[in-house]
Parts: structure tokens; sequence; C-alpha cells
């Protein structure tokens, strides 16, 4: 590239992403871990005594952000990276001395918190609203096909989408073809909100629901993992 030859490399950073050749994220991921654990670190070294409120003061803004940043490009679909994040978060709430004994399902109610896996599911949902309703500048066509909806109109939301056919697993959970099958699960009051705020509002308002039927059904409330289903 102007006169200059190129050097191959394996891996790259790109706007704070680890991006390998393979398409795996595993170092990124790591990276990201080292890092949130070295700042639970940093906080159960300089407070004492860390009740709930502090807690939540701390945590969602000096660790949580580590974990999710730009998650859309490397949201993990392995079993093992999966438990690694969430570990972060399994060892934080234990950092809550009132919390410690608690499992943490109670631990997660009391601080009102959600999984990290939980977490992912709506932040890949927020952001497949924002594009298919082009409240970003971002061209929807280049990440989704539209699907052609047949039967009774009424149990259409109005938004499905296509999921394309994958071979191998870093395309099949890749955004655009992962979010697919959770997406045309929305109902219809959730993906025809109007703006961001409500669409968000009813969202959540669902996943209650839905958590409670995982919750019956599973016994657990961290074992949906919608990677899996898509």
């Amino acid at each position: 590239m102007g006169g200059i030859n190129l050097a191959v490399t394996s891996e790259e950073k790109d706007l704070g992403v680890l991006i390998d050749d393979k398409l795996v994220f595993d170092k990124h991921i790591t990276g990201i871990v080292n890092k949130a654990n070295r700042t639970l670190g940093m906080i159960r070294r300089g407070f004492a005594c860390l009740d709930k409120e502090i807690f939540m003061n701390l945590y969602p803004v000096m660790v949580r952000p580590l974990l999710e940043y730009c998650v859309q490009v490397w949201s993990p679909y392995r079993q093992d990276l999966i438990n690694l994040i969430e570990g972060v978060q399994m060892r934080a709430t234990r950092m809550v001395p009132a919390l410690k004994n608690k499992t943490y399902e109670e631990r997660l109610d009391a601080l009102g918190l959600t999984t990290l896996i939980e977490r992912r599911y709506r932040g890949d949902m927020i952001q497949t609203y924002k594009m298919l309703t082009k409240k970003e500048d971002t061209d929807p066509t280049k990440f989704f096909q539209m699907a052609r909806e047949r039967g009774d109109p009424s149990l259409f939301h109005g938004f499905k989408i296509f999921k394309k056919r994958a071979n191998r697993k870093q395309r099949r959970n890749s955004f655009s073809i992962r979010v697919a099958n959770p997406w045309n699960r929305l109902k219809r009051k959730e993906v025809q909100a109007l703006k961001t705020s409500g669409f968000k509002s009813n969202l959540d308002k669902n996943e209650i629901d839905r958590r409670r039927a995982r919750r019956e059904r599973d016994g657990r409330l961290y074992i949906h993992l919608y990677h899996q289903t898509v």
C-alpha cells in the first residue's frame, strides 16, 4: 500500500477490540476479564466496608462496562468463555458482606441486577431495534434481510428477520444472525414501540415474565443461554 509492504499479523486491535484471524475473540475476552478482576481487587482494597449502596455506585460504573464494551462484536458463545465472564460478576457480588453466604441468584435479586448473559441479550435486542427503526445512522440492509411473513397478520410484529444459513460457528454466532430467533420471538408491542425508551420499558416488563417462566422451568436464573437457540 503506497509502495510499502504490509506486515502479516494474526491479531489486531481496532477501537479497543482485539480481533484475531479466526474471529474467536479468546484473547480479547481473557484480557477484559483480567482487567475487570484487577479493578475488583482495587475496589476490595479501597473499601474496608462495602455495603449494597456503595457496591452499586462502583460496580456498574467501574467494572461492568469493561465486560460490555462493543459486546455486539465479540459476544461469547462457547460455554467456557460465558462462564469466565459471568464469574467476574459472581465474585463481585460476593464482595458485599451481607450477601456473601447467599446464592448467586439471591445476590442478584438483592442488588437488583441481572446476569451478564441476560444483559447481552437485552443489549442485542436494543441494538437490533435501533438499527431496524433507523434510530441510528446505520443501513440495516447491510446487516439484516427482512423475512416474508405468511399466515395470520395478527401474529406478525412487522420486523421479522430472515435467518441466513451459516456453516461455521463464528458466523452463526455473529450479531446479525444470532439475534434473528430471539428478535422474531418478541411481541408486537415490544417491537413496534415508537421510541427506544418505550422499547426498553416493554422489553424489561416482558422479560420479567419470561425470567419467571425460566425459573419455574429450569430452576436457575442464568440457565437460559439464548446463543444456543439461534
